[in-house]
């Protein structure tokens, strides 16, 4: 492991910068945020990122003489490599239970004018989501079934929301995102030529009575207030997700994950 600087209290300055983290504002000012565990951190630097800092904590390591070659490894990408004595590093940690390692790495600051997508292009559209665990576990969804874009229209978070970034398990380095205003978002999408499919109760079709075979974009919105009615209007089809019980809503990465793999499931080639 690479010598480096050492922090033993809570109250060092470098740890308040840490947590300023935390507000979007701060984050949007600095073009930085944090990805914190050591799974995360691994995803970020295969998909590329660079950190600008690390602080990491042997203590508090799984596995210190493996994971301390991930420290060498962000090292030699020239960042800063900080090591805290647990009882600062569990200060600076944004969750319960921290395993030892928290970067600071550039902000994802993407439009949909930055995304590059293929001829069958397969894009989620999250319009107005609120909870960054919600967007997270989108994103862990959009990565396992190979969608090739995420975006978020008229987004209540931003995607480096340190919340989101964790419950994505650092997908969001991982797939391509975007976020735009709805109308810039369907304008993308039409100027594409990527039809819409649109999640709501308000429709006698079932999500998998339609065809999601080429380019597709299926949209969800927020659990309370559903898509907006310029989404609905721009949409090809809207689909409904049969439900029997008392509940009138599925939780918005549920009823996510229930379309994208409906959607996978005829776009894969059949077998034999």
């Amino acid at each position: 492991m690479s010598a480096d600087l050492v922090i033993t209290s809570p109250a060092n300055p470098r740890l308040k910068a840490l947590a300023a983290l935390r507000r979007r504002g701060v984050r949007e000012d600095k073009g930085l945020t944090v990805v914190e565990g050591y799974e995360e951190l691994v995803l970020a630097l295969d998909s590329g990122v660079v950190p600008v800092s690390l602080y990491h904590c042997p203590e508090l390591m799984g596995d210190p003489a493996a994971q301390s070659e991930t420290v060498d490894r962000v090292a030699e990408l020239g960042a800063e490599v900080v090591q805290l004595a647990r009882v600062a590093f569990e200060r600076a940690a944004y969750r319960e239970g921290p395993d030892g390692f928290l970067a600071v790495v550039p902000s994802i600051r993407s439009t949909c004018a930055d995304l590059v997508v293929p001829d069958d292009a397969f894009v989620l559209l999250c319009e107005g989501v609120e909870k960054p665990g919600n967007l997270g576990a989108m994103l862990r969804t959009a990565d396992a079934a190979g969608v090739h874009a995420v975006i978020a229209a008229d987004p209540v978070t931003d995607w480096g929301n340190p919340n989101l970034i964790r419950s994505a398990k650092g997908t969001v380095f991982s797939v391509p995102v975007a976020a735009d205003p709805t109308p810039v978002a369907l304008a993308w999408l039409a100027s594409h030529g990527i039809p819409l499919v649109a999640a709501t109760p308000d429709t006698m079709t079932d999500h998998t009575d339609i065809s999601y075979a080429g380019p597709v974009a299926i949209a969800v919105g927020a659990e309370k207030h559903g898509l907006s009615e310029q989404a609905l209007a721009a949409a090809t089809h809207r689909v409904r997700i049969p439900m029997v019980g008392q509940a009138n809503s599925l939780n918005v990465a549920t009823s996510a994950a229930i379309l994208v793999y409906e959607a996978v499931r005829q776009r894969r080639a059949p077998i034999g």
